[in-house]
């Protein structure tokens, strides 16, 4: 990679950054198109936030990834904001445009593109469970809503988390959402008679954790995604696929999250495949 005056610039901020895995996804995908960009990963602490955006405004740069801590925050920054951002409350991709700076987040399309990609459908006028309450939840939640699906469970080990989640995007989505507790009695039929199982909980990534769903709960037509992407098939994941469900792990979302921001800033087609094998040998690294 030549990188001269002309070079045109993206990256990702957040606090902390070394571990972020978008700098070898993004530049697999500049090397395999030619394209004359760069991704850079800057560590940003929540009080120079504001001073970053107006630097990277300044310096002409194209366009900007978010994460933890400022994908809320950043927000005071913007000019304009997409519909599934507002809802979910929170920016992951920055586009500086026209001396104006616009935020999208890609988690939800890129949840949604991840099954289209697998052959899976959105169960529209359908039914979903969604396990977790916090940040992935709620674009997840606001993905399944925005594509039709009529009823969403909401279900938490804290039930308050789950009920303030389910009643904020009820009312502005006019979907029909509700929240219960991971022991409430009416969460094994909810899961049996759904026809999408999302898990948004991080404990899947602990092979010594409990499963927060009785796996017996599950019917063979029932999709069953987790998001989780360490490890690839994840134990929810695996007790699915042995009662004949079909299963998704979170890699694919976590590629075309990244793919949508990626054609947002250079209005190119990316190379998904390229992305993936990337992130797959990011992995295979640690």
């Amino acid at each position: 990679m030549q990188i001269t005056g002309q070079t045109k610039i993206v990256g990702i901020i957040g606090a902390p950054i070394e571990h972020s895995r978008s700098p070898q996804i993004h530049n697999a995908a500049i090397a395999a198109l030619g394209l004359d960009y760069v991704y850079v990963p800057f560590h940003v602490q929540p009080d120079n936030l504001g001073a970053a955006i107006e630097g990277f405004k300044a310096a002409n740069v194209v366009g900007i990834n978010v994460t933890i801590p400022h994908k809320q925050n950043v927000i005071t920054y913007l000019d304009e904001i997409s519909r599934e951002a507002t809802l979910i409350g929170a920016v992951n991709t920055l586009i500086f445009k026209d001396g104006a700076i616009s935020g999208e987040n890609t988690d939800a399309p890129g949840f949604l593109q991840a099954m289209q990609e697998e052959g899976l459908d959105v169960p529209e006028g359908g039914t979903a469970v969604v396990i977790g309450a916090g940040g992935s939840a709620r674009a997840i939640v606001v993905a399944l809503a925005l594509a039709g699906v009529q009823t969403i469970c909401i279900t938490n080990r804290t039930v308050s988390r789950a009920v303030a989640l389910a009643t904020d995007l009820s009312g502005k989505t006019g979907v029909s959402i509700y929240g219960i507790g991971l022991d409430d009695p009416k969460l094994s039929n909810a899961v049996g008679t759904s026809q999408l199982i999302v898990n948004t909980a991080s404990t899947s990534m602990d092979v010594s954790y409990p499963l927060l769903i009785d796996p017996e709960w599950l019917e063979p037509q029932s999709i069953v995604y987790d998001i989780v992407y360490t490890p690839p098939e994840t134990r929810l994941l695996r007790a699915a696929a042995e009662k004949g469900c079909h299963t998704i792990g979170g890699l694919g979302m976590l590629v075309h999250q990244g793919a949508i921001a990626f054609e947002k800033w250079t209005g190119v087609n990316p190379p998904v495949e390229s992305m993936r094998q990337a992130l797959q040998g990011a992995f295979d690294q640690k």
